[in-house]
């Protein structure tokens, strides 16, 4: 429905995941049957969460360790892993550093070049522990490093910016990117994002991506919202971007994942945006609290040091668990940021949905007031839901 935001424009109504409920069907299903298993590029994992591509989440050890929980780490081809041999104590600059002082360091740290030699050892490293190796590069990285990728050979390459589209207008004479007949060459599956529309992720689809990344600023560390004015709610960019993914396997018998990324904190964000549509989430505060988090309770974005406009701060996020308590609990936090697979499962099991293409279809429903209503007394004392 459009709504008449003046007289020369109409505008549509776009809602976050705060904004919506799940609502119970006529059956329940016992948690320990539900299937939370998904494919990506024909790489099967059984937990649908992907750690954040971003420097304070994600390191080789990191990424092996979530492999090895079924979930998956994306590591950063352009982060302090490829730019330092040693990245502990420049991780340690950072995580000491004041509010005031935090962006010029950013600036000066991300100014040294990325070696190509990191982005195959790097590579190896995770492969070598037994892990999956995921990567990720902007449009740019992809163009200058393209070569060097492929001979990394990455079980899965992320292609990330803060909006990605088949159609880029450049300088004259600019190189760019060709998605499709990346996502074509390339020996092993390339996942594009961001978008937020139909007409993109389709658009993406059909350029060959193994797998869309849906998003644009929610993130906790992210300001492109902020500095840009770009964005559409996470829950509507969600829900349009798994109807592209419909009409595209109608098309072509092939289903592409969609991937919620950024603004997803809490099990029930997960189990949201899975009923709005997704297949798996992107997260990165939730496993920046992790004891073996490369950023020491410390996270900010991938744009934050950019030189000439950052998109992106520090926060502050603390540390409170292990990645495996985190992931797969036991939680000892009642907030719902501990044991997000057992949420998951929990929630599928009062909805009734035995898959997680069950848990795409089940009732969504607007509802402002889901986290406040009733929660007086745990706002007041900053407890649970009201921290």
């Amino acid at each position: 429905m459009n709504i008449q935001l003046g007289r020369s424009k109409s505008v549509r109504r776009a809602y976050g995941i705060d904004e919506i409920a799940l609502v119970p069907g006529n059956r329940t299903v016992d948690p320990e049957v539900t299937d939370t298993s998904w494919s990506l590029g024909g790489i099967k994992r059984k937990i649908p969460i992907i750690a954040s591509a971003m420097d304070g989440v994600v390191d080789v050890n990191m990424a092996i360790a979530l492999s090895k929980l079924g979930a998956l780490g994306v590591l950063n081809l352009e982060g302090i892993q490829t730019r330092y041999e040693n990245p502990k104590p420049v991780l340690e600059r950072i995580s000491s550093v004041g509010k005031e002082s935090f962006v010029p360091l950013m600036q000066e740290i991300y100014s040294q070049p990325i070696q190509t030699k990191l982005i195959k050892k790097r590579v190896q490293e995770i492969k070598d522990g037994g892990g999956i190796a995921a990567v990720s590069g902007t449009p740019l990285a992809t163009i200058r490093f393209k070569e060097v990728i492929a001979e990394a050979n990455p079980d899965i390459f992320f292609v990330q910016a803060t909006v990605v589209s088949t159609e880029h207008i450049g300088p004259q004479n600019s190189e760019k990117l060709e998605l499709q007949e990346l996502c074509q060459n390339m020996c092993f599956p390339v996942v594009v994002g961001n978008c937020v529309t139909y007409e993109v992720a389709l658009q993406l689809m059909r350029a060959g991506a193994a797998g869309i990344m849906v998003g644009i600023g929610p993130g906790a560390a992210c300001t492109s919202r902020g500095v840009l004015g770009v964005g559409i709610p996470q829950a509507t960019a969600v829900a349009d971007c798994a109807a592209a993914r419909k009409d595209y396997e109608k098309e072509t018998g092939n289903y592409i994942p969609v991937i919620a990324d950024g603004g997803i904190v809490t099990g029930g964000d997960i189990c949201k945006c899975i009923a709005c549509g997704a297949d798996a989430v992107m997260i990165g505060s939730p496993i920046a609290r992790s004891e073996e988090a490369p950023g020491k309770g410390f996270h900010w974005g991938m744009a934050t040091p950019s030189p000439l406009l950052p998109r992106g701060t520090r926060i502050n996020v603390g540390t409170t668990g292990s990645l495996e308590r985190i992931i797969t609990g036991p939680a000892c936090l009642d907030d719902g940021t501990h044991n997000l697979l057992g949420a998951l499962k929990t929630s599928m099991g009062t909805l009734g949905a035995l898959t997680l293409k069950e848990m795409q279809e089940v009732e969504v429903v607007v509802a402002p007031s889901l986290l406040t209503e009733g929660k007086v007394y745990q706002k007041a004392q900053q407890i649970g839901m009201g921290k």
